[in-house]
């Protein structure tokens, strides 16, 4: 594939994303459950469409992501929004999608959705954002209540007014014991609100006439390989939901969001089974329908970055082997020193057929970073990147490498490719997927042509002025 396709490249295996999926659907099988896939993950549309076709829901974080979750035909009652930063116009399009529901991150954000949802559905023609400050907000939910008992203009007395599902990701403040980038159920986060607040946005949003309180949100962090937290968030939500439900607010929906972690280096990943129970235990008696938000344990395995060996590099204390991936293509070396296991194929070693496939004789050699051999020294794995931080790994055993060597850096299917930019104008990689050994191009390399069309376009527009500038630097003789 790297000679067909050229490096660096991603491959995912297609059959590992559809056993994953489908290990998630059948751990919560015994309950009412939507397995919603986080985009963010991986959100290549051929992925997409796969999990769709297996019954997937979307976890989105942008009004992108939305739309690519439809796109590939999942369906927009299958559809969550969440996000702590969502802008008025992606507010507005979700509820005009008609998607399951929005999460909530604030009692400002609530605000707005409601200001938002009055103008789409109410008859308000603003419908740019709330126009009332977070210190005219309903602190007294039955005050709110009194001064929208009016129905909607275009209401009928038998017609309810349309109003924004939503629900609402409360913080249960427990450390999830994993990276600090990516905890986020502490108070210290920026995600959720408290249990208090959550109370009153909850009997806020019960009162309006333009929001529909469904669900309860919680999640706590990603690469999650301790149960404990789970189920202590879990019966912690839990017990608010209860709460809520007990005061008349019909909640349907417990989304337990994700983060359930996979094999990098020694970590223990938790099995989906106990996972699933740890929650469930938490929820006896309750007939909610249970959403989980899955996206590394379903990529991240499935996938791999290949790069080619550029060549070697000595110095008096370092040797440095330099390959053509970067950190614009794998950032989470260079973010969160994150450890990708290797392969290392010998160019030499590469049996390649007439129809440029490679051979299933292909010998690679796996690297283990404290093997010990005469014939290993080490080195550091570097990019192509103007940066000291794009580095893959550091004092790692290997032996004499040449140009053309493939590495492979396994478990990339999660936080890659989604992660990639096109820093120093480098061109983002091409994607390949395998089903059942049938090879298929997902994503052709970015073309710099195309990756500066839109500049070019803004330059015609822009070229006077900037001739003009010009012109006043001139030297003057």
């Amino acid at each position: 594939m790297a000679s067909t396709y050229g490096t660096p490249l991603y491959v995912y295996d297609l059959e590992s994303i559809e056993r994953n999926f489908l290990d998630f659907k059948q751990a919560f099988s015994g309950r009412k459950s939507l397995i919603c896939y986080a985009l963010k993950a991986n959100s290549n549309l051929s992925i997409l469409r796969l999990l769709a076709s297996l019954g997937s829901g979307a976890d989105c974080v942008s009004i992108g992501e939305v739309r690519r979750a439809m796109l590939a035909n999942i369906p927009k009652y299958k559809i969550i929004f969440s996000g702590v930063g969502k802008k008025d116009e992606e507010i507005k399009e979700a509820l005009e999608r008609d998607i399951l529901f929005l999460n909530v991150e604030s009692y400002e954000e609530l605000l707005r959705i409601e200001s938002i949802a009055k103008g789409l559905f109410g008859g308000d023609s603003s419908a740019n954002g709330a126009k009332k400050s977070e210190s005219s907000a309903a602190q007294n939910p039955a005050q709110k209540k009194a001064q929208n008992t009016a129905p909607a203009p275009n209401a009928t007395p038998t017609q309810e007014p349309k109003k924004a599902r939503i629900s609402i990701r409360v913080n249960p403040n427990i450390d999830p014991k994993t990276h600090p980038y990516i905890s986020t159920g502490l108070h210290e986060n920026k995600f959720g609100v408290d249990i208090e607040n959550a109370k009153q946005m909850y009997l806020y949003a019960h009162h309006s006439d333009f929001l529909e309180p469904v669900g309860i949100h919680f999640h706590i962090g990603s690469q999650l390989t301790e149960l404990e937290p789970i189920r202590q968030s879990a019966m912690k939500i839990a017990d608010l939901a209860r709460s809520l439900v007990a005061i008349g607010i019909p909640l349907r929906f417990f989304d337990i969001g994700g983060g359930v972690g996979i094999r990098y280096k020694d970590e223990n990943p938790i099995k989906l089974y106990d996972y699933a129970q740890s929650v469930l235990g938490a929820l006896s008696g309750c007939d909610w329908t249970i959403i989980c938000e899955p996206g590394r344990r379903v990529v991240g395995e499935s996938g791999v970055l290949l790069a080619s060996v550029i060549g070697e590099k000595k110095t008096a204390t370092k040797r440095f082997v330099i390959v053509d991936a970067g950190m614009n293509d794998l950032m989470r070396p260079a973010l969160y020193h994150a450890y990708h296991h290797l392969e290392v194929i010998a160019q030499e070693a590469r049996e390649v057929d007439s129809k440029g496939a490679e051979s299933s004789k292909v010998d690679s050699a796996k690297i283990d970073s404290g093997a010990e051999s005469s014939q290993k020294t080490l080195a550091d794995i570097v990019g192509p990147v103007c940066e000291s931080s794009d580095t893959f790994c550091k004092d790692i055993a290997l032996p004499t490498l040449k140009a053309g060597d493939i590495i492979a850096f396994q478990n990339a299917g999660a936080y890659g490719y989604s992660m990639a930019s096109s820093y120093n104008s480098r061109a983002r990689p091409a994607e390949v997927a395998i089903y059942k050994q049938e090879v298929m191009l997902i994503k052709p390399r970015e073309s710099f042509e195309k990756s500066v069309q839109d500049e070019l376009d803004a330059l015609e527009s822009s070229a006077k002025t900037i001739e003009n500038i010009a012109k006043n630097h001139k030297p003057k003789l």
